[in-house]
């Protein structure tokens, strides 16, 4: 985003929860009540007899943390405090990945989670993320991820009336409870002495059990790869560093100051450096975090950025071909993976390989696993995004870039082949991924109608398909498609498209604009 639309953003309220500029849109009174409304919508729940584990004796527990970013600390506080006044306890875990909270409220049988995090946004930003728990267990001790539209949009009406956003007034639904029913702040153990916090000791074990489980196990092969890990002074530090041990041969951004040494957000702009790092160093692979650690971008043992798209092809690829070599050569037949409608058909190639079968959800991790969950035959193996988000249903519903950095590993193990390797004996398409900046997201509406309209015809004689569950999506074919939509977390129109040469995707690319 130009540094003009971040300063006039207003605060973003989504399915992703809300974010805005640290001491403009995004304030420790606005963290409070966001918090104060999502113990209320939880409160609502557990009174209704909705609640996970079906208790109405009991104030609904909240995981809270923050990715570590500058100030973050400031708005935990706050948020924490909000919780409580909401009547919820709050188990305050620090600094800590995404994914690790979606790991700690399965722990806890909490009823949800709220981070502290902007994600990928560049420093000046902030915001809260919310996490939920589903209704009913019914996959397990695996259950908490993003929440569904329904009670994303619960919450963000919700907020925009107390806080006068709806007409109503300031205040309209008041959030809080009596003083005799305010809520406890629990901090969770932060580890010390060479030891990891509790959070990131849960995400470890849930992670190593699963890796086990498919004969990923850490061995000799494994333990020889090189990695080097640019976690951008936030959130992925202490994971990453924990998990690796000797294999990482260098940590970039392994600081606890919250100041990201370059743009956060991992794309290939942003990563030149740890490119010439990778290959100076002769790593084997070179592995980039964002500030809350739900996105992985990888660098191959040349120093080159394979792209993001790569992350889950990989992934993919590494838990298809170890189910295989596992228990046959049938193992993988009809195995599902679910994937967005912005994301490269390459994993549809890697699934067609192994008999598995690749669905499409529209953009969002929460509408990624809602269709995990609900297809048939013991829910979705693996699920994802092409910004390097991977969801690995056995460790946590949520994006993990922990997760994606033991897959890509144990494929490198297993193989024994190097990622430049892997990567080109992947079938390849060009991709190009564009931003437009717009003054409020009301007006991609009449861009998104244009891009329907100048194909209608042609979807009427069959010769494109086109899906409007998220934007507008035209698919060419074997041509290539086009997608063209609305951020959920950024006043942007995303322009996405995918052919077979870079003249083909940059021809459809235009289209949109």
């Amino acid at each position: 985003m130009s540094s003009l639309a971040a300063a006039s953003a207003p605060l973003m309220l989504s399915v992703s929860g809300c974010r805005g500029i640290f001491g403009r849109t995004m304030t420790p009174e606005v963290a409070a009540r966001f918090a104060m409304v999502v113990a209320a919508q939880l409160r609502e729940t557990a009174a209704s007899g909705g609640g996970a584990d079906g208790s109405q004796s009991r104030r609904p527990v909240v995981v809270l943390a923050r990715d570590g970013r500058a100030a973050g600390d400031v708005l935990l506080r706050a948020a924490a405090a909000g919780l409580a006044a909401g009547g919820c306890d709050a188990l305050d875990c620090g600094v800590a990945m995404t994914p690790t909270v979606g790991v700690m409220v399965d722990a806890h049988a909490a009823a949800a989670g709220l981070i502290i995090t902007a994600s990928h946004n560049p420093q000046e930003w902030n915001g809260l993320k919310v996490v939920m728990r589903a209704d009913t267990l019914d996959r397990g001790i695996v259950d908490a991820c993003a929440p569904a539209k329904s009670t994303a949009d619960a919450i963000i009406a919700r907020f925009k009336q107390v806080s006068g956003m709806s007409g109503g007034g300031a205040g309209a639904r008041a959030a809080g409870v009596g003083p005799l029913d305010i809520g406890t702040i629990t901090e969770s153990p932060r580890g010390g002495l060479g030891l990891p916090s509790a959070s990131t000791t849960a995400h470890l074990e849930r992670l190593r059990h699963a890796l086990k489980e498919l004969g990923m196990h850490d061995d000799r092969r494994s333990m020889a790869i090189k990695c080097i890990v640019d976690s951008v002074n936030a959130s992925g530090v202490e994971a990453s560093r924990e998990f690796l041990g000797a294999r990482l041969v260098h940590h970039v951004g392994a600081g606890t100051s919250g100041i990201f040494p370059h743009t956060p957000e991992p794309t290939r702009e942003n990563l030149t450096s740890l490119c010439e790092f990778v290959a100076r160093k002769r790593a084997d692979v070179g592995f980039a975090q964002d500030p809350d650690a739900d996105r992985l971008a990888i660098i191959d043992e040349r120093g080159e950025y394979i792209g993001e798209e790569y992350t889950l092809v990989l992934c993919a690829e590494a838990i298809l071909g170890a189910m295989v070599e596992k228990h046959g050569p049938d193992a993988a037949r009809g195995k599902v993976m679910v994937i967005n409608l912005s994301t490269s058909r390459m994993i549809e190639d890697v699934a067609a390989k192994y008999g598995a079968r690749v669905l499409r959800a529209a953009v969002g991790e929460a509408n990624v696993v809602e269709l995990m969950k609900r297809t048939s035959g013991g829910g979705a193996i693996l699920g994802g995004e092409g910004n390097g988000g991977v969801i690995w249903p056995r460790v946590t519903y949520i994006r993990d870039s922990l997760t994606a950095m033991a897959l890509v590993i144990g494929l490198l193990a297993r193989t024994g082949k190097t990622v430049s390797q892997l990567v080109s004996e992947t079938p390849s398409y060009a991709i190009i991924k564009k931003k437009v900046d717009l003054p409020d997201l009301g007006r991609a509406a009449p861009t998104l109608a244009a891009v329907k309209q100048r194909f209608a015809a042609m979807a009427a004689s069959g010769e494109v398909k086109i899906d409007e569950q998220d934007g507008v999506r035209i698919d060419f074919g074997k041509r290539g498609w086009l997608h063209v939509r609305a951020s959920n977390t950024e006043p942007i129109l995303r322009m996405i498209a995918e052919a077979p040469s870079m003249e083909e995707a940059d021809k459809l690319a235009t289209i949109g604009e």
